[in-house]
């Protein structure tokens, strides 16, 4: 018989139950279709790492829909007491089915586990036994990793060369957490030392023709080469053209910039100049006449040279038999091998390539490798325990969306709580490219808020998007500060650098059209009297300064007053008045004679004319918050339709309310005094009077 699935609706969408152990068992057959998603990332999520890892299977960054199908699959198959997956937080030992191969051995690695802990008579284990892994994997014991660090060597000889080896450049990371080295790294190091030795060898048969001073000879002439070579090359073409010779040395122009400034013998801008005096001769001095830079370079060589065969000048094949001279040793430096073994000195390392302690820790790792299904077992316990704590939560966060649609859970999506502008926002999502992002996110239809966040007193920073789902957006702005507190707790300074508007309340659409008008007369007004101000300005300085000319020309005959042109002004602006005065008395006239239980009639559908399309078109917006695209941005691939409804919303984002009980008192010393009911008791008044005087009371009494 088919298995019978249950499903609630939350969200706009069906979802599927997930309460009792059949409904894991078969969740191999649920369609996909019917998956809440089909996968999601395992970074910046709410939820166990580890846990994600060994999810991940083939090590792409994602969970899918196979690796958790397998994952409840593999929990099953090794438990007998299946129903420790609904509930709890240990997994009791006594649940594993030690009737099964693997079971068996799960059990026999559990043990082992508690062994290590020094607590062999516990019954359960649970996911704090298993944090620290370097508790499970002693660094003295074998952990099947090929790892040998220092600690698992016997004595110390052996420690000493682990860590001989491993300032040498190689290096592992135990599953202790140690440092250690492996038998392939055992190997290079041995290849490196042996080739290391074999050159320092070959250097015992180089020819050295200054004996001990060969080689800062070597170094000396290395460091003149570019130099004197330069400076034969110009003697060269000086004697092919004698004429060249000026232009080969340094030109008047070069001395007379030298000349203006400030010298010393580090002078940068002399670096061009040559090493000596360009002659057809071709001759280097080596004491006096060269150039500063040089000058002390050339007085060391000539000392070494002076020393052999007593030279005081060089000629070109003189440089060259130099070098010549010097080739060996240079080609024997050249060869030099680039290693770190080089720093434990040849007397060290003849000594461990001439001892046996070097196979003993090769061996160590070989037999730590040969205990790599023990280990991975230990590590297969650690995975089942994980998966008894954390896989029921991750259900349902991925089969269906329960945790984020209840009212007091949040989904592994949620990285925190932001608080901005007297509310806070509950669907706060971390953001690796609040750009791209954004352009995905957009089609949430939901109000976002990008922010930067940043840990005082630390150099942490992330980036969130916080959905704002209740409320109105009138103070939030980009610049806008707020605090934001992760799951764990920790506080981060939040600061928003991006917002996405889309509604966010039929309450806030209500008010839209006024606060449009209201924003746009105050504009309006706001230009006029800019304009003003700037027009009185202009005519007062444009006044002074007439005044200055009248003083000087003679005052002019004043200009005659044209009555027609000022008649026609204020007869148009009469009409205007009496157009408006017209229009409102028709309005007024239209109101007044609607029967009482009329009159809240026409202000409701007046309201309703100004407001009702602002708030109809938020509402069919505010229909369509979807959860999805938020997510998929983030790497998700969100498979429903997940509603963010207006009644949620409220949920997800609450807004600043006084505590039940409170005293409030209404008296504010520093509001400003409208004059507004003043404005609105006369014009009530006015009204008032003129509907008495069209029905003829004010006769009567008066009369």
């Amino acid at each position: 018989m088919a298995h019978q699935w249950r499903f609630f609706r939350s969200g706009g969408f069906d979802q599927v139950r997930l309460d009792s152990i059949d409904d894991w068992q078969q969740l191999g057959s649920l369609d996909k279709k019917l998956w809440a998603a089909l996968s999601c990332p395992v970074k910046g999520l709410e939820f166990d790492q580890r846990t994600l890892e060994y999810l991940d299977s083939d090590n792409d960054g994602r969970v899918r829909v196979e690796e958790v199908q397998a994952a409840v699959a593999w929990c099953l198959s090794v438990l007998k007491q299946p129903d420790v997956l609904l509930k709890g937080n240990e997994l009791p030992l006594a649940a594993i089915d030690a009737m099964s191969e693997e079971g068996a051995r799960l059990q026999a690695s559990a043990q082992q586990i508690l062994q290590n802990l020094k607590k062999p008579e516990a019954k359960a284990l649970s996911v704090d036994d298993t944090k620290d892994l370097s508790k499970i994997f002693p660094a003295d014991q074998f952990n099947g990793d090929g790892v040998v660090p220092e600690a698992l060597a016997h004595d110390g000889e052996q420690r000493q060369l682990v860590r001989d080896i491993l300032v040498s450049g190689f290096t592992s990371t135990d599953r202790s957490g140690e440092p250690g080295i492996t038998a392939d790294q055992i190997d290079g190091f041995l290849g490196e030392a042996k080739t290391w030795l074999q050159w320092r060898e070959q250097g015992k048969q180089v020819e050295l023709p200054f004996a001990d001073k060969t080689a800062d000879v070597h170094a000396l002439v290395q460091t003149l080469k570019a130099k004197v070579d330069d400076f034969f090359v110009r003697c060269q073409l000086a004697a092919y053209d004698p004429q060249a010779t000026t232009a080969l040395n340094a030109s008047s122009d070069d001395f007379a910039n030298l000349s203006r400034k400030l010298l010393s013998t580090s002078e940068v801008n002399i670096d061009h100049l040559p090493i000596a005096h360009v002659n057809a001769e071709g001759r280097l001095p080596l004491r006096g006449g060269v150039h500063p830079h040089w000058r002390e370079a050339l007085h060391k060589l000539a000392e070494y040279l002076n020393e052999k065969n007593g030279q005081e000048e060089l000629s070109l094949e003189q440089w060259q038999a130099l070098n010549a001279l010097l080739q060996p040793y240079d080609q024997w430096l050249n060869d030099k091998p680039k290693t770190a073994v080089s720093a434990l000195g040849d007397e060290r390392l003849q000594q461990i390539l001439q001892g046996a302690t070097i196979e003993v820790l090769r061996d160590l790792s070989i037999k730590d490798a040969a205990k790599k299904s023990e280990a991975e077992s230990v590590l297969d316990v650690d995975k089942l325990i994980r998966y008894q704590a954390n896989l029921r939560d991750l259900l349902r966060n991925f089969v269906n969306l329960e945790q984020f649609y209840h009212p007091k859970k949040t989904a592994v999506f949620q990285n925190g709580r932001l608080y901005i502008d007297s509310r806070s926002c509950d669907l706060c999502v971390e953001v690796l490219d609040a750009g791209k992002h954004a352009k995905m996110a957009n089609h949430s239809g939901t109000y976002l808020l990008y922010l930067d966040c940043h840990r005082p007193g630390s150099k942490e920073n992330r980036t969130i998007v916080a959905a704002v789902t209740a409320g109105d957006s009138g103070n939030l702005m980009i610049g806008r500060n707020g605090i934001f507190y992760d799951q764990q707790g920790r506080d981060w300074d939040a600061t928003v650098t991006k917002i996405v508007e889309h509604p966010i309340s039929v309450r806030e659409a209500f008010f839209m059209p006024y606060r449009r008008i209201s924003r746009m007369i105050s504009e309006q007004v706001q230009k006029f009297a800019a304009a003003k101000d700037k027009e009185i300005e202009t005519k007062s300085a444009a006044g002074v300064g007439d005044a200055a000319k009248t003083a000087e020309a003679g005052s002019k005959a004043p200009s005659t007053f044209d009555v027609a042109k000022f008649a026609g002004i204020f007869a148009a602006i009469g009409l205007a008045i009496g157009a408006i005065g017209t229009a409102l008395a028709a309005v007024i006239t239209g109101f007044l004679g609607l029967l009482w239980w009329q009159m809240p009639l026409a202000i409701l559908g007046i309201i309703l004319l100004i407001s009702g399309p602002s708030m109809l078109l938020a509402w069919f917006k505010l229909r369509r918050r979807n959860l999805a695209p938020l997510l998929d941005a983030n790497g998700w691939a969100v498979n429903a339709d997940a509603k963010i409804s207006i009644a949620f919303g409220r949920e997800l984002t609450a807004l600043a309310e006084l505590p039940e009980g409170s005293r409030r008192s209404l008296k504010d010393p520093y509001e400003p005094k409208s004059v507004m009911p003043g404005i609105v008791l006369l014009a009530v008044l006015i009204i008032a009077v003129w509907w008495l005087w069209r029905e003829g009371l004010l006769s009567q009494w008066f009369g």
